[in-house]
């Protein structure tokens, strides 16, 4: 069986001739060139194992050398390095500070204007004194620390903090509302909280002490300190004995701090992601591959050098702001900038003028933000010098060929290279990318799999499928050091997710894909429930939940719609208990997408609310939610419906009556 795929998706692929291959200017002084990139495939050809070993050796700083390489003894559950020790913080800080200590690790820029510069020194000393904090109130190795910020300096200090002392951060996006908190921090058992009074957002506060109080009402039993940033200067509630000020932890540490050597598979993080069906999913990252790829993958794909301003404007709540802001360009001894605020404040010139002001050169950014100041016209953009650009990035899901074109020809000047991106949470860094000094692009392909991922599209079967346009599912047939090692706690759903469909064979990433006649991959979309809005995975279980928890709604099903900037937007359809709403429902509509941002954050609000008597159910009680997706998509009803429970709803779901 082959996958479908909607005739708009294959004709835009099939359709799509322009190629952009890199200037011989920039090929010229790229790291890797074509010759150092056909090396690493060459030796990774050869076997990965002892490929990812040469890379391991020259790339991060051991305290104690590896012997094994890979260990496949329980796999799917692979162990990468396993007898080696290290610290991620060492090799992010420590690593640079006798050579270059003073340059700048990190601009950091506030939504109200406020700019703050941290050399690799600045930057050392202060992680030093919050590790040195929370040892001194207990955290130790192997502890579960959730912090929960505003995109702040403070949040890259206590990720690298907990990285050094061996505890295990677990960020929740500072947009997530107080029971995805509650959810995480009950699934990890965290002994600490690190969040802040407040964050800025649009000239507005987010209460993010409160939303972390609620879910500490609500849950958190583990909880023994939350540790709180003075940041905005809001009055907030403080439970003596619990909380403690940030600056009061701190004080009077030292600045030196001796790092916690733990072992290569020593979990570095856990990020809980969505999941189709039930609670979201922690995913585990090791320490020392996970921290390869990052290191490495920031090299190959941004063609980072020392003198590179890099800006990844991912929050780190995202697995992206984990790696190519907190772990990835720092270990390369770039300098990183990170903003706190909306894009479009104080207006749509924000972006801009922050790439002109701080002499940014490489730019990563979602689809979504790109669709949405393409939006707003070319003149803002070109009101501003965007001249120390030499590299543009972009993340989160497929981008649509005009949005490509606009970024490369106003943004780029027609001048930057584009690296359209794929990879997820779970691979932990970009897997499938052009590598910009080498790679001929194509609006919309994220190309060709890099050096030491074995990437293949694979039909129902789990056989490789044939022919240049057929689709199917996008696996990657070998492990790979920076992999999800399980979810928490949950080993027996890491293996029937990511790797039960085809006997353990592959990882299958949930992705179709299609493959052209170069070879260049083109991801089509997801095969499971979940959706990408705004570049953020959501689970159709998990809204659903919060609608049917609403008092007057009985049940609800979620799929995704188009959507121009966004990629996909949330389509609810709701049964009340009691009569279907009639007439004027605007009040009521807005009421339960309010209802759904309040449990569980403003990205996941319903864009669509319509009410129905009833679910399209065939007679075993199963939603039929392909047919939802047609009439959300006002698309012509071509599946078999004989078998709907009520045939007769499909007209009041398509809003008739």
């Amino acid at each position: 069986m082959i996958l479908p795929m909607s005739d708009k998706s294959i004709e835009s692929v099939l359709t799509e001739n322009r190629v952009f291959p890199p200037s011989a200017e920039f090929a010229a002084q790229a790291h890797p060139n074509a010759q150092e990139l056909s090396r690493l495939h060459s030796l990774a050809s050869l076997g990965t194992e002892a490929f990812w070993a040469a890379q391991a050796r020259e790339h991060l700083s051991w305290h104690k050398p590896f012997t094994q390489v890979l260990d496949s003894t329980n796999a799917p559950n692979y162990r990468w390095f396993a007898d080696g020790q290290l610290n991620v913080s060492v090799n992010c800080l420590d690593v640079h500070l006798a050579a270059a200590g003073d340059r700048t690790a990190i601009i950091f820029e506030a939504e109200h204007g406020e700019v703050r510069r941290y050399s690799y020194a600045q930057l050392h000393a202060e992680i030093c004194r919050f590790a040195n904090g929370l040892r001194a109130l207990g955290a130790k190795k192997g502890d579960r620390i959730i912090i929960y910020m505003p995109m702040l300096a403070e949040a890259i200090i206590a990720m690298q903090a907990c990285a050094r002392i061996g505890a295990i951060h677990s960020v929740v996006f500072g947009g997530f509302s107080a029971p995805s908190v509650r959810d995480r921090i009950d699934d990890a058992k965290a002994r600490f909280v690190i969040t802040a009074d407040g964050g800025w957002r649009a000239g507005k506060v987010v209460e993010l002490k409160t939303a972390a109080d609620k879910a500490l009402c609500e849950g958190g039993a583990s909880v023994e300190h939350v540790i709180v940033l003075k940041h905005t200067g809001e009055d907030i509630p403080f439970k003596e004995g619990r909380d403690l000020w940030w600056h009061d932890v701190v004080a009077g540490q030292s600045t030196t701090c001796q790092p916690e050597w733990v072992g290569a598979e020593h979990p570095l993080f856990l990020l809980y992601t969505s999941g189709s069906t039930g609670k979201p999913k922690g995913v585990q990252h090791s320490s020392g591959g996970y921290l390869l790829g990052a290191k490495l993958t920031s090299k190959w794909v941004f063609d980072l050098k020392r003198d590179d301003v890099f800006w990844c404007t991912a929050d780190i709540g995202w697995v992206t702001g984990h790696s190519y802001v907190t772990y990835g360009p720092l270990a390369n001894g770039n300098t990183v900038v990170i903003y706190e605020g909306a894009p479009t404040f104080p207006d749509a010139g924000r972006f801009w003028k922050m790439i002109q002001d701080h002499k940014v050169t490489v730019f990563y950014t979602a689809p979504t933000a790109i669709r949405a100041l393409m939006k707003l016209g070319d003149a803002i953009p070109e009101s501003y010098d965007l001249s120390s650009l030499r590299l543009l990035g972009s993340v989160g899901e497929p981008i649509n060929p005009e949005a490509w074109m606009w970024y490369h020809r106003v943004i780029g000047g027609e001048r930057c290279p584009i690296v359209d991106t794929w990879w997820q949470t779970e691979t932990g860094v970009i897997m499938i990318s052009p590598v910009p000094g080498v790679t001929s692009t194509k609006p919309g392909s994220c190309t060709k799999p890099l050096p030491g991922v074995e990437a293949d599209i694979v039909d129902e079967e789990g056989e490789p499928v044939k022919g240049l346009d057929a689709g199917g599912y996008l696996v990657i047939k070998k492990p790979w050091p920076s992999m999800l090692r399980t979810i928490w706690n949950d080993n027996a759903r890491y293996i029937e997710t990511y790797w039960a469909k085809f006997g353990n064979r592959y990882y299958v990433a949930g992705d179709s894909a299609h493959r052209d006649k170069d070879g260049y991959y083109w991801i089509m979309g997801r095969i499971d429930d979940v959706l990408n809005v705004a570049g953020h995975r959501l689970g159709t279980m998990e809204i659903e939940s919060a609608l049917v928890a609403h008092p007057r709604i009985a049940e609800a099903a979620v799929v995704g719609r188009p959507h121009d900037v966004k990629g996909e937007s949330v389509f609810a359809f709701v049964v009340c208990k009691g009569e279907r709403p009639t007439g004027d429902t605007k009040a009521f509509r807005e009421e339960l997408r309010n209802w759904v941002g309040e449990q569980l954050g403003a990205i996941a609000k319903p864009d669509d609310v319509r009410f129905a008597d009833n679910l399209p159910k065939t007679r075993s009680g199963k939603i039929m939610r392909r047919l939802l997706r047609t009439i959300a998509r006002g698309e012509e009803i071509t599946q078999d419906i004989s078998t709907l429970e009520n045939p007769h709803i499909v007209e009041q779901l398509r809003g008739r009556e």
